[in-house]
């Protein structure tokens, strides 16, 4: 029920309008956070009371940014027989059992854009040569290294990728600047686009991957890439006796994704299938009696428990780095009461003092569960890749600060692909590891986009390289207005955050400005979301911006609380006794290296997390507890 009260005078015009929806105790909670807002003052504040703002931020997303596209139509089913993840992601939430499966549609943050601008004002072609094309590299210094890159592409191909029509779409370069195009024109297929049966949202588009966090990007999105990864024997999965991936005749990796892939994706892939496997001997050792399909579902299971955590409170506090979210992201998990009470007494007090994973039941806000069209697009992170891959001599004698001389630079270009997956079986996983351990990769700012990527051979879903090169640059701007994404002040706005009203508001340099009115005039509407994450001021120890962040705030939630197997079935009868305790002894990627190369961090690694750069310093050492610190 909606109230109708008199709106503070500090609100601003544009959100004035939001409140007119919300019950009163969402009314009271939006006039905080937006007070909060008006004076930039969340990530300011001391831990307890910033991770206080983020909590009822999220709840106000939750509320109001959590949109279902088409028609609940699958049927009930009983949990009981399906205690595992299945190949297509069928059978994982509790009432249907078409939710979050593969082939279903993308939800939204969001109602698309209403927008007059069109598909190609401006164009995009544009848009990447005067706004993102890369002048001079810029990297993340010592926050982020290249295996938290890859990281990214890791996790993206574990959730989604938007179904592709059969009809191509060719964009040619203006004429102003062909001449710095590396493509005058290229073609592409367009998003597939289907009616959805909803009178509120009519139209969508399909997601050919699995939503949820169940490891796909190893088993596969339905029956037959399953097959392919297999060996049925011993529940285990394919990988060749240097532990990399093995490859079919064409030289395409055997995995469960392996589209547009390149050597440090690749590398991931077949780390966590050694952990698959590694999984799969301890479960022979202490239950000897499971069989081959047991010993599988069982470790899919642990693993990808293993990869959501890593990812929930390894990676995102380094790509996010703050006191506040260390508060955060382990309260997701652990919640307020943190590790040793939730180990000593379980999941017993609420999603607040012990956590999301492990409750009762799970939980949806009254959405299906769904990854979201604007969830893709704060994904874009294509800046983060380098021209090319430092590789580390490790021959060399290590010196006191772990750092290693470097051996040779490859070419971006070199390493992708089939040719990609050549030069990795040369190179080695302990080689190629420890050497995107060392290496920063990029910055997300303007002018970072790799050139590389503007003449791209592209893969379709079986790996193979398409015939037509893209401009990946160009391509990103272009599939957020075709998705009907907000641009960016629009977008702010339906995120309940403080709109733009003039270049300035969003950047104080001068040479930036220069370039937004070159390409946008004075319009600060006509801004591309894309543009508007990698022009913001970034928030200190962010490597992202605070825009994006937020739509990372409630996803990194909902892909926990809305999962059963991070919920209802997350417990030692599910995931078995010793599987249980491999994931909850099991706290970061370094971890995971530590089982497989147990010399190498202890030889090469400095800091404290593997994704950042190897030889940096530690993380300091914190004489006041988490909760009492002031800002970071």
């Amino acid at each position: 029920m909606a109230f109708s009260i008199t709106l503070p005078s500090f609100v601003h015009p544009q959100l004035r309008h939001v409140v007119a929806k919300m019950s009163l105790f969402d009314t009271i909670l939006f006039y905080v956070v937006h007070l909060v807002d008006k004076f930039d003052l969340w990530h300011r504040l001391p831990v307890l009371l910033g991770a206080a703002y983020l909590g009822m931020r999220r709840h106000l997303h939750q509320r109001y940014n959590l949109l279902h596209v088409g028609k609940v139509t699958g049927k009930k089913y009983d949990t009981e027989e399906f205690t595992y993840r299945t190949a297509d992601g069928t059978c994982n939430h509790p009432a249907d059992h078409l939710v979050g499966s593969q082939g279903t549609f993308f939800g939204r943050n969001m109602p698309p854009s209403t927008s007059t601008y069109g598909l190609l004002e401006p164009h995009p072609v544009t848009v990447a040569t005067k706004l993102f094309e890369r002048r001079k590299y810029t990297d993340c210094d010592s926050q982020f290294n290249m295996i938290a890159c890859a990281w990214v592409q890791f996790m993206i191909h574990d959730w989604n990728d938007h179904m592709e029509d059969t009809e191509q779409v060719e964009l040619r370069a203006p004429r102003d600047v062909a001449a710095g195009c590396p493509l005058k024109s290229f073609k592409f297929l367009k998003t597939k686009k289907l009616s959805t049966g909803s009178p509120d949202l009519k139209f969508g588009h399909l997601n050919s991957r699995t939503p949820w966090w169940d490891g796909s990007v190893i088993y596969g999105n339905n029956e037959g890439d399953m097959i392919r990864v297999r060996t049925f024997k011993d529940g285990k999965l394919w990988v060749s006796e240097d532990g990399l991936l093995q490859h079919d005749d064409k030289g395409i990796p055997i995995s469960g994704d392996v589209r547009n892939h390149w050597a440090g994706y690749s590398l991931l892939q077949a780390l966590f299938v050694k952990e698959h496997n590694a999984i799969c001997d301890m479960l022979k050792e202490h239950y000897p009696e499971f069989d081959d399909e047991k010993r599988y579902r069982h470790a899919r299971l642990i693993t990808s428990a293993v990869i959501a955590k890593i990812h929930t409170i390894d990676w995102t506090l380094e790509l996010i780095k703050t006191d506040t979210l260390v508060a955060g992201m382990r309260i997701n998990w652990y919640g307020l009461l943190g590790k040793k009470i939730k180990d000593l007494l379980g999941p017993k007090f609420g999603p607040v003092l012990s956590g999301l994973v492990g409750l009762k039941r799970p939980r949806d806000h009254g959405t299906p569960y769904s990854l979201t069209e604007e969830f893709v697009s704060v994904y874009r992170m294509h800046s983060l890749l380098p021209d090319t891959i430092v590789l580390r001599d490790l021959k060399s004698t290590t010196s006191e600060d772990k750092s290693l001389p470097i051996q040779k630079e490859i070419p971006m270009s070199e390493m992708i692909g089939k040719e990609g997956e050549k030069r990795l079986s040369k190179i080695g996983m302990e080689q190629m590891l420890v050497s995107m351990g060392h290496q920063s990769c990029g910055a997300a700012t303007l002018w970072n986009y790799p050139s590389w990527m503007r003449s791209l051979i592209p893969h379709d879903i079986n790996g193979d390289d398409r015939p037509d090169l893209v401009d990946m640059a160009a391509l990103d701007i272009y599939r957020d207005r075709e998705r009907g994404i907000p641009r960016y002040n629009e977008f702010r706005r339906k995120l309940l955050m403080v709109p733009i009203s003039k270049w300035e508001d969003l950047t104080d340099d001068e040479e930036v400005i220069a370039a937004l009115q070159e390409v946008y005039g004075d319009d600060v509407e006509k801004l591309d979301l894309q543009v508007g994450l990698h022009t913001e001021k970034k928030i200190k120890g962010f490597a992202i911006s605070e825009t994006a962040f937020f739509i990372f705030l409630l996803i990194a939630s909902r892909r926990l609380e809305a999962d059963r197997f991070f919920t209802t079935d997350y417990n030692a009868r599910t995931y078995t006794e010793k599987g249980f305790e491999w994931v909850n002894k099991t706290e970061t990627l370094k971890d995971v290296i530590d089982r497989h190369f147990p010399k190498m961090t202890q030889k090469y690694m400095r800091c404290t997390s593997a994704f950042s750069v190897w030889n940096s310093d530690p993380d300091p050492r914190h004489y006041l507890p988490l909760y009492l610190r002031p800002a970071t």
